[in-house]
């Protein structure tokens, strides 16, 4: 997961890494640290979201923050340098001075150190090199002197002198760092008409602030790190501000959205219903708050449903299976990664219990209060994610009745439980009040026919209408 590289003896960077699951960007969300502090192996010096989780970054080297080349709320693709470190600070090494983007121009490579890794060193465009540290190789054809080349190149990209007389070198772009050409393009800015006031001339978040502040004639806030939300789109027009609000499609949610789409449109849906009476399950609900076996965990009705469902996978093994399409195969799974979905503020996301088929009662009651604090918590790994079989949704919890839920991507089930309610029922040939959900069951009709299915469901109705069946069922 690491990923780092060493630029010299004394500055090394860390790239932003795969969190996992191969995904390919993730989010700045907060710096842990500030150019400066002191950091050491192993210490966390960022957090970013992922299109999964919110996941916190170690540094693996010693040394002093040289720079953060992104703010908070940048999305920053795999492999890009996201932090420098001076990993000697205090030696004579000339600090590496923080890289704009800049079109590169055609001026002479500068060679590789002795003392640098083999392969080419790349200039820091925007910025040159000190002329009696650097050997630069002849161009073809006729070319000044080098040392001329060399001073008029850093003059020019400095923002000093004329620009370089050779026909193929662009003419320069304003100097700024990512985030602040972004920051610009977001903002309606064209970086041409900034005026800097940075070292070196370089263009300086505050700039493209005060520049948008002139342009709208409003105050724009000249501190704040560029957010992820500022996008083209996420700036509704004048005439509509008040009445409708943009919000980027980002993170989980788009993570979300994608899923569901191809699940929708990809697994043959179908869904079946049952109404039960869960008295007998609330009671044995309230004895086990009381069992002393039970002490320090968390017993709730969605405990008896979570077993009740791995029982009845057990009793009907087929439904646990996986569609692969490349292969052309049915994959039986001989493991429950049993799934809860979990509302957060970031979105609704899906971790799974490992092997919940061989838990205990207790060991599972454990493993459902650890999954819902840690999704409050906005702490899920990827991994926590990845692999589930058969889910659960409880949208009880918000009230509602039942729903057709959709299949979590790659699963073959989901069942979703409806809001517990006491209503009238006939029990033992007389209408009582009875403590009553609805159960719904989506499976993907590739793998699971109707038959099948209503097994699963009945054995899961049948499990919470007659708890004791946990016995002599399991």
């Amino acid at each position: 997961m690491t990923t780092m590289t060493q630029t010299s003896a004394r500055f090394r960077e860390f790239k932003m890494p795969d969190v996992g699951e191969g995904l390919t960007e993730a989010e700045i969300l907060k710096w842990f640290v500030q150019p400066g502090d002191t950091v050491t192996d192993g210490q966390v010096v960022c957090e970013v979201e992922t299109a999964k989780a919110a996941v916190e970054l170690p540094i693996p080297f010693d040394g002093v923050v040289h720079e953060l080349r992104f703010g908070e709320g940048t999305t920053v693709d795999v492999g890009q340098v996201i932090i420098t470190v001076d990993v000697a600070p205090g030696s004579d090494e000339e600090a590496p001075a923080p890289a704009p983007v800049q079109e590169p121009v055609e001026a002479p490579a500068p060679a590789a150190p002795a003392d640098a890794p083999k392969g080419r060193t790349p200039v820091l465009v925007g910025y040159g090199v000190a002329e009696s540290s650097t050997k630069r190789r002849p161009r073809k054809g006729a070319a000044p002197e080098a040392a001329a080349v060399a001073a008029a190149v850093q003059a020019e990209l400095n923002g000093h002198g004329a620009p370089v007389a050779e026909p193929e070198a662009p003419v320069a772009r304003p100097l700024a760092k990512p985030p602040v050409r972004k920051l610009a393009k977001d903002l309606g800015v064209d970086l041409a008409s900034v005026v800097p006031t940075g070292k070196d001339g370089i263009i300086t978040r505050e700039d493209v602030h005060a520049a948008a502040t002139a342009k709208a004639d409003a105050p724009a806030p000249v501190t704040e790190p560029v957010t992820a939300t500022a996008e083209p789109s996420a700036a509704p027009a004048p005439s509509t501000s008040a009445r409708e609000t943009r919000i980027p499609i980002k993170g989980v949610r788009k993570a979300t959205a994608q899923a569901m789409v191809g699940s929708a449109f990809t697994a043959p849906h179908v869904t079946e219903f049952v109404t039960v009476d869960v008295t007998r399950t609330m009671k044995l609900v309230a004895e086990l708050k009381e069992d002393k076996d039970m002490a320090g965990v968390r017993v709730n009705p969605l405990l008896i449903i979570a077993k009740a469902l791995l029982v009845a996978i057990k009793r009907n093994p087929e439904v646990n299976a996986a569609w692969d399409e490349a292969n052309q195969e049915i994959v039986r799974k001989h493991y429950v990664n049993l799934g809860i979905a979990a509302a957060t503020p970031r979105g609704l996301i899906v971790p799974n219990i490992k092997d919940a088929h061989d838990k205990t009662l207790p060991q599972l009651a454990e493993a459902l209060s650890e999954l819902v604090a840690t999704a409050r918590d906005g702490k899920t790994s990827p991994a926590a994610m990845a692999g589930g079989t058969v889910t659960i949704t409880n949208v009880g919890v918000f009230g509602v009745d039942t729903g057709t839920p959709i299949l979590n991507q790659g699963e073959s089930a989901i069942l979703a439980v409806g809001a517990i309610k006491l209503q009238p029922w006939v029990h033992k040939g007389k209408v009582k009040p009875r403590q009553v959900t609805t159960l719904a069951l989506s499976f993907d009709h590739r793998l699971v026919d109707g038959e099948l299915g209503s097994k699963v469901l009945a054995d899961v109705a049948a499990i919470l209408e007659q708890p004791k069946r946990l016995i002599t069922w399991a």
